[in-house]
Formats: C-alpha cells, structure tokens, sequence
C-alpha cells in the first residue's frame, strides 16, 4: 500500500512537470514562430537614410581586438568617469574580470558618480540572483541596477525576447559598443575557455545633437524605461550583510591591484593619439519590445550590402538563415563577386545549435553565391563584423542568426572611416589566415595551411541529436 501511494506520488509529479513544460513550450512556440516581414516604414526610412553621407564629424574611433585590452579600455572609461556610467550587458558573471568591473563600478560610485546597469532578464537569474558581489554594488546609494525582461515561467509567450546589447556610457561622451559580454571569456586574459570578439571605442569630447553617442543614449533611456525593465534587488540594507560586505572587500582589493598594475594607462585620458577620425557613424538597432521582432537590423544591413561597390566581408560565430536572409545574401552576391563569409567550422563552434545547423545547411548557404571561410583557431570566435569596399565598417551585437534578427534587441555601428576600414580589415585577416575556404564541391581550398579542429565523436553525437531533436526549433537559437 505503502509503494502504491509513493508510485501515484511521482506519478503526479510528473504528470505537473510534463503539464508545466508542455505549457513553456507551447507559449515559446505560438509567441515566436511567426516571423515579421520588413515592414514599408523600415524600407522607407532605410532608403531615404544617409548612409552615404559625409559630415563634418566630431567623432574618433578605434577598434578593440584583443581581450585584456577590452578589459583595460573598460576600466579606463569607467576610472576617468566624472558624472555617470551607464554599462548594458546580456551577461555579466563574477569570475575575474567581472569582478574587476564589478571592483572598478563600486570605486566610481563612491567617488560620487551616478552607476546604472542594465542585464538581460534570464541571464541575471543564472548569474546575479543570490550573488553577493552584485547585491553588494545594487545595494550602493549611487547605484541603479535594472533586468531587461525578467525570467518569468509563467509567462512563456515573452521568455525568447532577449536583451542581447553591450556596450559601455562614461559621462556621455565616450563608449564602448560590440559583441562582449562582461565575464573571462570576453575580457582578460585568464586561465580557460575563451572567445574572440571585437569592440569599438568612440571618443567625442563635444557631443553634437546627430553623434552617435547621442544615438545610443536615447536608445539606452527609451530601453530602461520601457514596461519591460524592473529593478534588481533595489534594497540598500543588503549592504548590511555580512558575505556581502566580503564581497565589497574583496572587490575592492582586486581592483586596486588591477589598477595600480595598470595606473599609467588607465588614467591617460587623451584619446587622440590612439584613435582615428571618422566622417560618419550612425546606430542600427533591433526594435526592443519582447515579442517576435521586424528584422530591422537585418533589412538595413543588406541594404548596405547591396550598394557595395567592390567587396562585402562577413564575421559571424554561427549562421542560422530562413528563406528571407537566405534570400538578402543572393542578391548581394548577384551584386558583388568578392562577397565571403566567415565563421567557426562545426568542429571549432562553441555553440552546439550554431554547429548543427551549419554542418546541415552549409551547401544551402554556398548556393547563394557567398565564400564561406571555416575558422579553426581553437577557440571559439565570437565576433560580428562587417567590412564594405574600403571606407564602411559595420561592428556590434548582430550574429547571422534567426534569433538576432527576429528574437534579440540588436546594436550595431555602421562606421564611415577609411582608416577603421583598415584596421578592420587587418583584424579580420588575422583570423582568416587561421581559416580554410569551403569549395562547391565540400572541398576546401587551404592557402594558409590550416591544421584542422578534429571533429569528434562525442561532438558528432551531440550535433545528431541537436538536429534531430531540435531542429524544428531553429529559429529559437
């Protein structure tokens, strides 16, 4: 009697469990299977816009390639910060350098400046919820942390919407936008996995009403006003607790060694030297409601493309098209024969529904008339660029991918500059010498004599059953 009455218990159970996931999946799936057309609003404005313009521009910019730089530039922006920071991540851990933003955020609240931070919804509630080195800066009287649209079970039909920025606001003059997140993998150079990535500094001591740096504030208080963003942990007594006064400690310790290793750098607060004039750069952005989204960013980044005079080269981690963006890359080969792609091998992605994905669409990607270029450097790369002819250079959040053109708020720098086209270009080079070209035929042409990542049976079993089980849920990833 005993047994039956555990058997009808589990039994139970489970019958919630399996009621409860069948409920999450189907509000994903009805709120985010229907994909938006371009609507004539976004075409209309897309076309009247003034990519091609040049003016007279009081912005500098520079590229940052490499990890322990974007960490360093991070720092500095926020050390040399005066009134306020604003830092918008989707993911913000409390590794070694998290805790180093984190140590660096705290300083320049006590120094009196005004903090707000803003984090993606779901990722906060992996990483921040319960962690006493966040409750430790939300619980200081300078600071304001929000969620962009928090985990919520019960409201499934709203989970896919994603907060998928980054960048970083000092004083409303210089930022840091691109495509890392705020943890080791990103920033640093620390011990284990990494990601290769790219950011773009840009410096405007006298900002102008048309600057970008404009652009992205407003686009930053319209995000952190909206419905969907809610404080963090809003309770200064937090600070009362005793982990969390550790945590403060100890942030507070790593810091200053960080920055007395670093002083000389950190404190130089002339620009000029280290960046380069620009005659135009303007922000492209996804709409940031939560629901299944127009592809904006998307649309107007082939619309770029598709005026290119000479060459278009892409950067993206993984590839995940429809028939739309399938579609977008013919017409821009039908254009323009020097149009490549490059983007990790099945065996080099970090992403398991990015590797599956290619490994069974990459002939349908080559049928557009795009070169495609395997990246096989170790580890993951992460970055999202684009380079037109010789004076356009796109860089931010953006991957190829279903999920950042329909599901994620999206941002992305169109930069008109011939000396970042440069750099741009001879960053990307830098990786595609570790890369080998995909013929038509499934050969590869390997001009740089590229030692392949060994494709795995583990990982071959884990690509199966991603493209057998969740296939059907593509575009979710």
């Amino acid at each position: 009697m005993k047994k039956y009455k555990i058997c009808k218990i589990l039994l139970v159970i489970l019958a919630i469990f399996l009621c409860m996931a069948f409920y999450e999946l189907l509000g994903i799936c009805v709120a985010y299977k229907k994909q938006p057309e371009v609507s004539n609003t976004t075409k209309k404005e897309t076309k009247n816009g003034s990519w091609n313009e040049c003016s007279e521009n009081t912005e500098r910019a520079v590229i940052i390639e490499k990890n322990p730089e974007a960490l360093l530039q991070r720092v500095r922006l926020i050390k040399n910060a005066k009134k306020e920071i604003i830092l918008s991540t989707f993911a913000f851990q409390s590794d070694e350098s998290g805790k180093l933003i984190l140590g660096a955020l705290h300083d320049a609240a006590d120094r009196g400046v005004h903090i707000r931070l803003l984090v993606d919804g779901m990722e906060s509630w992996i990483d921040m919820e319960g962690n006493p080195y966040f409750y430790g800066l939300s619980s200081h009287e300078n600071v304001e942390i929000k969620l962009y649209n928090k985990a919520n079970p019960l409201k499934p039909w709203k989970m896919m919407g994603r907060m998928h920025d980054k960048y970083l606001i000092a004083d409303g003059k210089r930022y840091i936008l691109g495509g890392r997140n705020t943890y080791n993998y990103f920033l640093g150079d620390f011990p284990g996995h990494k990601n290769y990535d790219r950011d773009v500094l840009v410096v405007c001591d006298e900002p102008e009403k048309e600057n970008s740096v404009n652009q992205l504030l407003e686009y930053f208080e319209t995000i952190w006003e909206q419905e969907d963003s809610g404080y963090f942990h809003d309770n200064k007594k937090l600070a009362n607790r005793k982990s969390v006064k550790n945590a403060v400690l100890e942030l507070q310790n790593g810091y200053q060694k960080y920055f007395e290793e670093n002083k000389e750098r950190i404190c130089d607060t002339d620009y000029t030297d280290e960046t380069f004039e620009t005659e135009k750069i303007a922000l492209v952005s996804n709409p940031i409601h939560t629901g299944s989204k127009e592809p904006v960013v998307w649309y107007q980044l082939g619309e770029l493309m598709k005026n290119a005079k000479n060459r278009v080269k892409i950067h993206t981690p993984y590839i995940i098209c429809n028939d739309m963006m399938y579609n977008t890359w013919e017409e821009i080969a039908e254009n323009d024969s020097d149009f490549s792609i490059m983007t990790n091998s099945v065996a080099n992605n970090g992403n398991p529904f990015g590797a599956a994905d290619y490994a069974k669409n990459r002939n349908r990607i080559l049928s557009t008339g795009i070169n495609i270029w395997e990246y096989e450097g170790g580890y993951s790369y992460h970055g999202k660029s684009i380079l037109i002819d010789d004076d356009l250079s796109v860089i931010g959040s953006f991957n190829m991918d279903m999920r950042s053109a329909y599901l994620d708020t999206e941002l992305m720098l169109v930069i008109r500059s011939k000396d970042i086209n440069k750099q741009l270009e001879e960053g990307m080079m830098e990786y595609e010498r570790v890369s080998r070209q995909v013929l038509e035929d499934g050969t590869y042409r390997d001009p740089y004599h590229v030692e392949p990542i060994e494709l795995t049976k583990k990982r071959q079993r884990k690509i199966f059953l991603v493209q057998h089980l969740l296939g059907w849920a593509r575009y979710l990833f």
